[in-house]
């Protein structure tokens, strides 16, 4: 609950605390809080059990935190039965950003295999120069009107 707090954040609150309530009734707030956050548990452990004994037996191993979306997704994507694990590790960024260049430049992926090759190797070909301006078009070169983007 509190694992974000560091030492001199704890002690700037127990200092506070001891300013505000002062040191002779600090202990019988402390036990008020204690009490009352054990209170609140017991009931939120209480409801968690009628619930579980509302749902059914079909509903034995349900957890209250899978309903958190960041757990409920780990945890599927955890799930080997889906065959995501075998997804994720046969996607090859790099063939793909290559193959996304080659459509951009219009060239086809047989070339590009090898093109890419070479340009590993130091030769600097197939890559794009993201500094470079565009050219402008001609006078008479419009670019095509569309009627749905004005």
């Amino acid at each position: 609950m509190f694992n974000d707090i560091g030492p001199l954040e704890l002690v700037a609150l127990v200092v506070l605390a001891v300013l505000v309530f002062g040191p002779d009734k600090l202990p019988k707030v402390i036990q008020d809080v204690t009490r009352t956050i054990r209170k609140i548990r017991e009931f939120s452990d209480s409801a968690k059990q009628d619930i579980r004994q509302e749902l059914g037996p079909e509903f034995k191993d349900f957890e209250f935190e899978d309903l958190n979306p960041k757990t409920f997704i780990r945890k599927q994507m955890e799930n080997d039965e889906l065959g995501l694990k075998e997804l994720r590790n046969g996607f090859d960024l790099k063939k793909e950003m290559a193959e996304v260049t080659d459509a951009v430049h219009g060239r086809d992926p047989e070339s590009s295999a090898s093109s890419s090759s070479t340009s590993s190797s130091g030769s600097g070909r197939g890559r794009v120069d993201m500094a470079k301006k565009p050219e402008t078009p001609a006078a008479e070169d419009r670019p095509p009107f569309d009627a749905d983007a004005t």
